[in-house]
């Protein structure tokens, strides 16, 4: 009776935890779909492999880091045997691959992730036999699978395994499919992996391996360098770019997916996008669109996720100036109307050679705004943020204290007298004669101020060793994306059809109007200009 007992108690606890496993796992993936990979527990490794593509660096020389590909090839491994290795022992136990699928997928505090991404990473790296200053220190406890990941990360393993975690971006679902009579080589597409130094930098300068006000100009990722501890490292992803830690997760889930549509189609991938980095032309880089993705924590993330693939869609730039012209005037009949979130990006240089930057060096910001322009002698806005987007990747988030988002002011044609006439230009944060970042009317010069003169943004400087005077710099490019979508263009072009219309109509002079010249007060004045002392009757 005793021995029943037991066993019925144990059956009853095992029956409570696969219900709770089941329930926490359903918040991720439908149960359905997670039954149907389990079937197929014995090919895991493969569905969790990325397709077969030739990746290649944009840099030049365009060959991939020693042993990348030996890396991904053993991802999929890795993946399987780190978390659904104990269901496959148990000859298919459910619940192990429910623990195995959690482990990886639920919800969990902002560290659990980076470290379950690097563990990945040390064992791929372990099985392609690549470098690896990672390691994974199992918990003491035998029935616990807990324990933590110590060691440093060089900046070359940071370039691979942000590459990695690229690829298990650009593998998603969200991956073009196509037939294999597109594939190029032998058989596998040839992928152009984006730019990271931006990334890598911004990982080292957090640590202290790089000084930020010496060190980042003509930086390369395979310059000599002191490595990033594994604390500093995960600091830097949660404070940063905290999508990063949702990579595995993510990915996990994508391939899950994947495998269920049509195992023969998602193996090939289309090479009429990724292979060629035509999106590189622009100032938004695909490698600076994945960066922001990765930094935010709303929908547009998904918008700089796929550009980052893809590259942007060209219809999605509202202006720039290197094709538009220069001028504020110039940017608003670009930009007039657009009632959505948009991205403005600009490349200038430092030219003035003072003592708090360096001259002749190139640098890139950006603002982004989820609200439309507006022409207005104040500030105006909800919500926005700024980045710094080379040589060194930051976001500055809304710090909640003000809301100086954003000022656009240009002369409209009607006039009016100001006793004290406010700044024409573009603005983000301080205030009016202080502003954190100044965009002069003619865009031919922008000014950025140290952070202490703004409370709308949170601290950090923009540029490298910025300093605390305000720096002068000329502009070399200004774009702007609009990110909301065709409906939102749309409404932007039926807006200019309007006001092109009510243009048309003031223009346009109605002769009939003006009545007999022999009566109008012109003639009227015009003869007394000409004979003032001419006796003018007065009808009455």
């Amino acid at each position: 009776m005793g021995g029943a007992a037991s066993s019925s108690s144990a059956a009853g606890s095992t029956s409570a935890e696969a219900h709770e496993q089941e329930s926490l796992a359903a918040a991720s993936l439908a149960l359905p779909l997670l039954r149907a990979v389990f079937s197929r527990s014995s090919d895991l490794p493969s569905i969790l492999s990325p397709p077969p593509a030739a990746f290649r660096p944009a840099s030049s020389p365009p060959e991939p880091p020693p042993r990348f590909h030996d890396l991904l090839a053993r991802l999929g491994p890795a993946i399987a045997s780190l978390f659904f290795d104990h269901g496959a022992a148990a000859g298919g136990d459910w619940l192990g691959f429910l623990r195995g699928f959690n482990a990886c997928c639920a919800r969990a505090r902002a560290s659990l992730p980076v470290a379950q991404l690097l563990r990945v990473y040390a064992a791929a790296c372990a099985g392609a036999g690549a470098p690896c200053g990672v390691q994974f220190q199992p918990s003491e406890d035998e029935d616990d699978d807990g324990g933590k990941v110590v060691g440093e990360l060089a900046p070359g393993e940071i370039a691979v395994l942000l590459w990695m975690c690229w690829v298990m971006a650009w593998s998603g679902s969200s991956a073009p499919r196509v037939s294999s009579g597109e594939e190029v080589g032998k058989g596998e597409p040839t992928v152009v992996l984006p730019d990271v130094t931006h990334l890598v930098l911004s990982a080292l300068v957090s640590a202290g391996a790089v000084a930020d006000d010496a060190g980042v100009w003509g930086w390369e990722v395979s310059g000599a360098a002191k490595g990033v501890k594994v604390q500093e490292f995960t600091s830097w992803v949660i404070s940063t770019v905290p999508g990063l830690g949702n990579c595995l997760s993510r990915y996990v889930q994508d391939r899950f997916r994947a495998c269920q549509v049509d195992p023969v189609k998602e193996s090939s991938v289309s090479t009429g996008i990724t292979t060629s980095d035509t999106s590189d032309v622009y100032v938004l880089t695909r490698g600076r669109a994945w960066a922001i993705s990765l930094s935010l924590r709303n929908k547009l993330s998904e918008k700089f996720l796929s550009a980052s693939v893809f590259g942007m869609d060209p219809e999605d730039l509202l202006y720039r100036s290197s094709v538009n012209g220069k001028g504020l005037s110039r940017f608003w009949s670009c930009v007039e109307g657009y009632k959505g979130p948009a991205l403005i990006l600009l490349s200038a240089f430092s030219n003035g050679g003072g003592a708090n930057v360096d001259a002749d060096r190139r640098w890139g910001i950006g603002a982004l705004t989820e609200e439309g322009f507006e022409n207005k002698d104040t500030f105006y806005g909800s919500s926005g943020y700024l980045c710094s987007t080379y040589p060194i990747f930051r976001m500055l988030l809304p710090s909640g204290m003000e809301k100086n988002i954003m000022y656009c002011h240009l002369h409209t044609q009607i006039r009016t007298y100001e006793a004290k006439p406010k700044p024409l230009g573009l603005a983000f944060g301080g205030s009016i004669g202080n502003e954190r970042i100044f965009i002069d009317d003619d865009f031919s010069k922008v000014t950025i101020r140290h952070h202490a003169v703004d409370k709308t943004y949170q601290h950090g400087s923009l540029i490298p060793n910025q300093g605390y005077l305000p720096v002068e710099a000329s502009i070399l490019d200004v774009e702007v994306w609009g990110l909301g979508g065709q409906k939102t263009k749309r409404q932007q072009d039926v807006y200019k059809k309007r006001e092109d219309i009510f243009s048309g109509q003031r223009r346009k002079i109605d002769l009939a109007a003006f009545g007999n010249w022999e009566d109008s007060p012109e003639k009227m004045m015009m003869d007394m200009v000409s004979d003032p002392n001419k006796v003018q009757r007065e009808e009455r």
